[in-house]
């Protein structure tokens, strides 16, 4: 197609629009996929190309479906429209959610599916009170087999498009041994009884409509001259046959995103569909959006250094008219307490330059690594906010193990005493917490106290009865280890025997496995104080500090929250194998999910527009001890000509970056599901065949002390523990031998590089 040149006479919204900018706009018929690169202006180009549509009359606004993934988006189209081409905007009845156009749909055909067109959406507390029927309705324990596991499933099924009839024995198995299929169905079936559906529904109901009625699907085909999609990168199975069987008549589909922000997978996404829409529809344009309007030279080239490395990606070369500007800056740490005092000194210093803190965001990989600078920041007085989520110490799994913390520190706490009384589940009722309630007022005593005076009336059932006994026998327990067991175990010995920590790990869901790592960071935190006592007062601290809400602040937030966000200065935390990219993540989906994650990595790189700076730790303490670690390999994909690196690691980072890059096959045990290949076993400063010491510790106030060596054994023996006088070989610096050790750092006289500084995975023994 041969475009028109720009000229003085185009209409507004051609006006400061780039060459494949305007291509997208004026390429309207037949299917059209635009890639669009972060910060390239599609948001831009996909309003312009809706007002074309409207301003050449080429169909009227009913006839245009335009499809976004979340309401501010649709605002956001409406208004932009609006502004270019008038009124006649709203008069779009199908501009919107996929939700709320689905929603639309179903009212006009709800009897298909046996519905009444005022059917109620389900919010998720009805949704989980429904399932909790069905499963004591189906004689199965409800707690080995949470009614939240099975809505996750259902509403796993749904995004793939799967009623109960198409679930075959595989997916069945996932829940109650196989009782899957049978709890969908009656999920489903009691689901019509209530002239009810859930969110899942609204597209699964129409998806059912569209290939089973013949005329409906003909009337919307008909209808819709154009089809626009926004974020098409993130579509689930059911959005993209539903799209796909409404685009099949006319063809006239522009589908816009960008395949390497695919970072959704959690929720149903497949980057596959973006991926195949040429096989979808042949012939379509392919239009790249590549100018970016955002980040400079160096912060492009270092996120499209990594995203290089992903095979499942259609190809596209971010660039900019921007000035280079500064390098991406890579720092090692030694470890996570001070990546977040070098992360509070870099802010100050930005501080200090005139710089507002509104501009400046942490992006961490999981939320449990905010806890580490909201600490700090509280500390030296650094007002920040958490997007997306929680303050750490709000998020309900921590102010739950919070409140048992409080019980056993203070027996007349009775806010705490209220918060925990039946989390986890202990088969009380509402009366019997009132009897405790009326006697603690009636007595003038705490709700502790109540609960074990009661224990010798006959105004409790047996149950009740024996449930309060158990927890008030608990609580006595604990106080009374308190007094000699680390508040740290202390806490962890809580969490386990009142159940609460079976209770997430028994719902198999993403949200709960990132509550299970707050709660083990949140036992971690409590041993940098003396006490419990200590501890809970740095708490009401920090729970006390929220500051005016004028106030400039620093962002913290994940890379998931912060797609589609922008900040001058950005720091990327915690980048080392295992957090990120994800362990727990490889582990579960081996070569796809490594490609998600380096997605992610480009996303993070991305968000800056002016100064990225990454940060990696050697050292980071889980389940209480300190772990030594390596860097992500995202960061040996760094560009060399596009970044700085500081470390105080010595030769060993450049040994590291040299390995990864030197790496034969870096995905052959990740395709596998190890998350480990040759690669990590050079990463970790060893040959194939070779073996990789780990080493433990523990803090103490002034020094580090090593209280543990574990050697594991990655192809032949491994080595034994290092000593001063060993000799050892290194392979960047050659032979030498051990003059001092430090922890998991060596000082090594070598023969021909003199006294270097290394850690000790990075040698062998001589």
């Amino acid at each position: 197609m041969s475009l028109p040149a720009p000229s003085p006479s185009d209409p507004p919204y051609l006006s400061g629009l780039n060459a494949p900018q305007r291509e997208a706009v004026l390429t309207t018929e037949g299917p059209v996929l635009v890639l669009a690169g972060a910060g390239t202006g599609k948001t831009a180009a996909l309003t312009a190309r809706l007002a074309h549509l409207l301003f050449t009359k080429r169909a009227w606004p009913s006839e245009i479906l335009s499809v976004t993934f979340t309401n501010k988006a649709a605002r956001e189209m409406r208004h932009r429209v609006g502004r270019l081409v008038g009124d006649v905007v709203e008069g779009m009845p199908w501009l919107g959610t996929f939700h709320a156009i689905g929603a639309k749909m179903l009212r006009r055909h709800a009897e298909l599916v046996g519905l009444h067109s005022n059917f109620t959406i389900l919010d998720t507390d009805d949704q989980l009170r429904l399932l909790k029927q069905l499963i004591t309705a189906a004689d199965l324990d409800e707690k080995r087999w949470p009614a939240r596991a099975l809505g996750g499933l259902i509403d796993g099924w749904k995004n793939k498009g799967l009623t109960p009839a198409d679930l075959d024995a595989g997916e069945s198995e996932l829940y109650a041994n196989g009782r899957g299929k049978e709890l969908y169905a009656a999920y489903q079936a009691r689901l019509i009884a209530l002239n009810a559906c859930d969110f899942g529904d609204l597209l699964l109901h129409m998806l059912v409509i569209l290939k089973r009625d013949r005329e409906v699907l003909a009337d919307y085909q008909r209808r819709f001259k154009y089809i626009m999609v926004d974020e098409y990168q993130d579509t689930n199975s059911v959005q993209y046959l539903w799209l796909r069987l409404l685009a099949q008549e006319r063809k006239n589909i522009c589908c816009v995103g960008d395949d390497d922000q695919s970072i959704y997978s959690w929720r149903g996404a497949q980057v596959e569909n973006i991926l195949k829409f040429e096989k979808d529809f042949p012939g379509a344009a392919i239009i790249r959006l590549e100018q970016n309007y955002r980040s400079t030279p160096h912060i492009l080239a270092a996120a499209s250094g990594v995203i290089a490395n992903n095979s499942g990606r259609l190809g596209k070369t971010l660039w900019t008219d921007e000035p280079d500007g500064e390098k991406v800056k890579v720092i090692g740490v030694w470890d996570g307490p001070e990546e977040a005092r070098r992360v509070g000194e870099e802010i100050e210093s930005c501080q200090r330059a005139g710089k507002s803190i509104d501009d400046i965001a942490i992006l961490v990989r999981a939320q449990h690594q905010t806890r580490e600078f909201e600490d700090r920041f509280i500390s030296i007085g650094m007002p920040y906010r958490i997007v997306g989520g929680f303050r750490f110490y709000e998020r309900a799994e921590i102010r739950d193990a919070l409140a048992y913390l409080r019980v056993v520190a203070q027996p007349a706490d009775d806010l705490a005493f209220e918060r925990i009384v039946n989390v986890p589940k202990r088969g009380l009722g509402d009366k019997a917490v009132q009897k405790v309630h009326q006697l603690a007022r009636a007595e003038n005593i705490p709700l502790a106290t109540a609960a074990a005076r009661i224990l010798d009336t006959d105004e409790l059932t047996p149950q009740a009865r024996r449930a309060f006994a158990n927890l008030v026998g608990d609580m006595a327990r604990w106080r009374a280890l308190a007094n000699d067991t680390p508040h740290p175990e202390l806490a962890r010995q809580i969490l386990d025997e009142s159940g609460y920590t079976a209770m997430w790990q028994a719902e198999k869901s993403a949200e709960a496995a990132g509550r299970l790592e707050n709660l083990t960071e949140l036992v971690r935190a409590m041993e940098e104080y003396d006490s419990l006592t200590a501890f809970l007062e740095h708490v009401s601290l920090v729970m006390d500090n929220e500051a005016a809400a004028e106030e400039a602040k620093v962002t913290i937030m994940t890379i998931h929250a912060a797609k589609g966000l922008e900040y001058d200065t950005v720091f990327l935390v915690g980048w080392e194998e295992g957090l990120f990219p994800s362990q727990r993540s490889l582990d579960e989906g081996g070569l796809a999910s490594l490609e998600e994650e380096r997605r992610l990595a480009y996303v993070a790189i991305t968000r800056a527009r002016r100064r990225a700076v990454i940060i990696h730790a050697a050292n980071r303490r889980i389940y209480g001890q300190w772990t030594s670690s390596i860097p992500s390999r995202f960061v040996a994909e760094l560009p060399d000509a596009h970044t700085e690196s500081e470390s105080s690691m010595s030769g060993g980072e450049s040994l590291w970056r040299a390995n990864w890059s030197e790496r034969a096959d870096p995905f052959a045990d990740v395709a596998r599901g190890t998350g480990r290949g040759p690669g990590w076993q050079r990463a970790a400063g060893v040959n194939p065949g070779g073996s990789f010491t780990s080493r433990t510790f523990t803090r103490e106030p002034s020094r580090v002390v090593e209280s543990r060596a574990s050697a594991v054994s990655i192809g032949n023996k491994g080595r034994s523990d290092v000593a001063v006088g060993m000799r050892v070989f290194h392979q960047k610096f050659g032979y030498g031998e051990i003059a001092e050790i430090e922890g998991n750092k060596l000082e090594i006289d070598f023969e021909a590089a003199g006294r270097k500084r290394v850690m000790d995975s990075f040698v062998t023994v001589g």
